[in-house]
């Protein structure tokens, strides 16, 4: 028998594969890109065609040598890196390395790692995929040329360490402006108001809204006409005018697609883009679980099709007859239309419905369970039929107003069957009509031409209320939606804008900072192209025609370089120093006197003293929490780890090592006068309990009630306390 190698990207995954093939195959990975830009230098060739300069990278001369030594000892080496343009652009690579004619039949591919995907992968090696690779290409050297361009620009006219970027300057476009949108929001007062009705022999009473005047939809803008409606109703006669009985459907949701499951985990899980990728890509390449040994739980997870392969559907209709019955199969396997998809692999499912989550839970981690939890539902909840439920609408008269109740009622389950309950019950991330259906009224049977009671009316004033700030999951889907960037790129886009400085995470929503605004208004006035929205989604789109061969990489390339270079030679021209907002402190430097100022790092903001370089002390900034320390009656004030997590602790730390996860409460203990804590429990629920550990009420049984659920994984303590070497780092 001949000897194969096949070349993978990490070694999870080869692990995996080596068992799949036996052993007349050797699996290697190469730990992703063994040949890439320089990082030193520009690394493009302008004039000569945009010709790139591919270099080894640093660090990796051992793996190189390995893997050249296993190629020339086997008879085929197939290249199996990941199914997408970055994978496609490594196995090019790889082939270079490697010596291997790049048009010879090198290339293999799957969409998930079990055995039969495997197996039949190698029985079908294709040549590289070229336009895949110049497509890659091509965004590489895009990024190469705003980024060692332009970035060079902001240090010299803003500040060092400074970045941008095709879509991360689009994204911290999308943050400022909503930003603006909430600073110029002007509130407008209205009130709802609502009649409290019940049947002259029925006690329990049901809801009515004002929904008509005079039969035009009312405007109650301030308190005086809401208190002449308010008059008028309690003088009124109520009579049911039409009673309307319908039964509504709620159709299930799409599996997976990147883009969803990096919304839906941010939204259910409280984990960031970064995180759902990172895990995803866990049960991807492979876990032990047991007996069956390593095994790929789910089908690639960057993709942006719903598409789902034949072969899954149809054990899935089987899983779902034999599990719920024949009334929740559909009577044909749904097919799922793509917004805008390259189609290229399937949506996110899970590779086989023999391993449920419940089977395998203590073969994964947390975190790794509810991701693929999250999936499992997802994909079984796709293949079934819809909801039923029974609505019912009563329309009421009351004089020249008219009222409405509207009451909901399950019926029929359907795919709501498959949630089951530890993730969020049915309750999607799509906002769809049939959002009211998520919480279920009744309402008595009634009669045109009855008349009801009136038991109380109650007006409510509002206000209405600016757009709200971008979490990770509105963030990500408005960048699906305007063609920004491609659900890959999210997690490392939404990182790096944290990490520059251009906004910050605040309770899981974004704010941007000075310097966001300032380096975007920089970029919108000399690079408006730039920091378009649209101009950035046709970008992507020239991208898609590369890859499908359609479009020179050679022409994009051209096109945007000549405008770009005009722009950038006029902005080194006209920008002057920018000078940064300084805040100065109300807190005086301890070596000099001068008052601190308010400066932006990596881990978010401190004082400095203005002195600086002559003078350069730094301190944190404290948040007081206005509660006093148990050990020596200072400050507990709010920290944070090096990985931006928030805890709490004294302020005369290191003298004083007191700290805590969870957050102080200025209300004090009933039984032992300690000062209360907002607590977290494992199962993400939330309570106020007593700070002092052995305080009684710690283990009365309303102290481990768990009244406020939450997604917010990240926020869980794993210890009691942080440890005390970390808060020495976080300053």
């Amino acid at each position: 028998m001949s000897k194969a190698l096949v070349v993978v990207e990490s070694p999870a995954k080869a692990k995996t594969i080596e068992k799949f093939l036996g052993k007349n195959y050797t699996v290697k990975a190469s730990m992703g890109h063994l040949r890439d830009l320089p990082k030193s230098q520009f690394g493009v060739n302008i004039e000569q065609g945009f010709e790139p300069k591919y270099i080894n990278i640093r660090g990796k001369g051992d793996l190189i040598k390995s893997l050249k030594e296993a190629a020339k000892n086997a008879d085929t080496v197939y290249l199996a890196t990941d199914p997408d343009r970055e994978g496609e652009a490594i196995a090019w690579h790889l082939a270079h390395i490697l010596n291997i004619p790049e048009h010879s039949t090198c290339r293999i591919e799957f969409n998930e790692i079990t055995k039969p995907a495997i197996q039949q992968a190698v029985k079908k090696p294709r040549p590289i995929n070229l336009p895949r690779v110049y497509a890659q290409q091509t965004r590489r050297i895009l990024d190469r040329i705003v980024g060692y361009k332009l970035s060079p620009l902001l240090w010299r006219k803003v500040r060092k360490g400074l970045s941008a970027g095709r879509v991360q300057s689009v994204a911290v476009r999308l943050i400022c402006d909503r930003e603006k949108e909430i600073q110029a929001f002007v509130p407008e007062e209205y009130w709802t108001i609502t009649a409290k009705l019940k049947e002259k022999n029925n006690a329990k009473g049901f809801d009515a809204e004002l929904v008509a005047v005079d039969g035009t939809k009312p405007s109650v803008t301030n308190e005086l006409q809401a208190a002449g409606i308010v008059d008028d109703l309690k003088k009124a006669e109520y009579v049911v005018s039409d009673v309307k009985k319908r039964e509504r459907k709620r159709n299930p949701y799409p599996p997976f697609t990147t883009s969803t499951l990096q919304q839906e985990a941010a939204r259910k899980l409280g984990f960031t883009s970064r995180k759902t990728m990172m895990v995803a890509q866990q049960l991807y390449e492979g876990l032990d679980i047991g007996r069956a040994g390593q095994v790929g739980l789910i089908t690639y997870m960057r993709t942006d099709s719903t598409r789902v392969a034949d072969t899954a559907q149809q054990e899935a209709r089987t899983y779902v007859e034999q599990k719920f019955g024949l009334d929740y199969l559909p009577a044909k396997a749904p097919v799922y239309a793509n917004k805008k998809s390259q189609d290229a692999h399937e949506a996110v499912r899970p590779t086989t419905l023999e391993l449920a989550p419940a089977a395998i839970d203590k073969n994964l981690s947390k975190d790794q369970l509810k991701l693929y939890t999250l999936i499992w539902e997802r994909f079984i909840a796709s293949q079934m039929t819809a909801a039923v439920y029974d609505t019912l609408t009563i329309e009421i008269t009351a004089g020249r107003y008219k009222l409405k109740a509207t009451g909901s009622q399950l019926k029929f389950p359907g795919f709501l069957a498959a949630f089951s309950g530890m993730i969020g019950k049915g309750k999607e991330i799509e906002q769809t009509a049939d959002s009211d259906l998520d919480h279920e009224t009744t309402l008595p049977v009634l009669t045109p031409g009855q008349i009801v009671k009136l038991s109380k009316i109650d007006p409510k004033q509002h206000f209405t209320e600016p757009p709200p700030r971008y979490t990770e999951a509105s963030l990500v889907k408005m960048l699906e939606e305007k063609g920004i960037g491609r659900p890959s790129t999210y997690a490392p886009t939404i990182e790096t804008i944290v990490d520059r400085g251009y906004v910050e995470r605040v309770e899981k929503r974004f704010f941007p900072t000075e310097l966001g605004f300032v380096v975007l208004d920089l970029l919108k006035q000399y690079f408006d192209k730039i920091v378009d929205a649209e101009f950035t989604a046709g970008m992507e789109d020239k991208l898609d025609d590369i890859a499908e061969g359609d479009a020179s990489w050679l022409s994009v390339l051209e096109q945007f370089y000549g405008p770009f270079a005009k722009d950038l030679s006029f902005a080194e021209e006209a920008i002057g120093q920018v000078e940064l907002p300084v805040e100065v402190s109300d807190i005086p430097c301890e070596n000099c006197g001068r008052m601190m100022v308010v400066k932006q790092g990596r881990y978010g903001n401190f004082l400095a003293c203005p002195g600086f370089p002559a003078c350069r002390n730094t301190k944190p900034i404290l948040k007081d929490t206005g509660v006093k320390c148990p050990k020596c009656k200072g400050a507990i004030v709010e920290r944070r780890t090096k990985r931006r997590r928030v805890f709490y602790g004294c302020e005369n730390y290191p003298e004083c090592d007191f700290n805590t996860w969870d957050m102080p409460l200025k209300e004090n203990c009933q039984v032992c006068g300690a000062f209360m804590v907002r607590h977290r429990y494992k199962n993400g629920g939330v309570a106020a309990v007593c700070s002092n550990e052995a305080c009684s009420t710690r283990q009365s049984p309303e102290h481990k009630a768990v009244p406020e659920k939450t997604g917010d994984d990240e926020k869980q303590a794993k210890a009691k306390k942080p440890a005390a070497n970390r808060r020495k780092k976080s300053g």
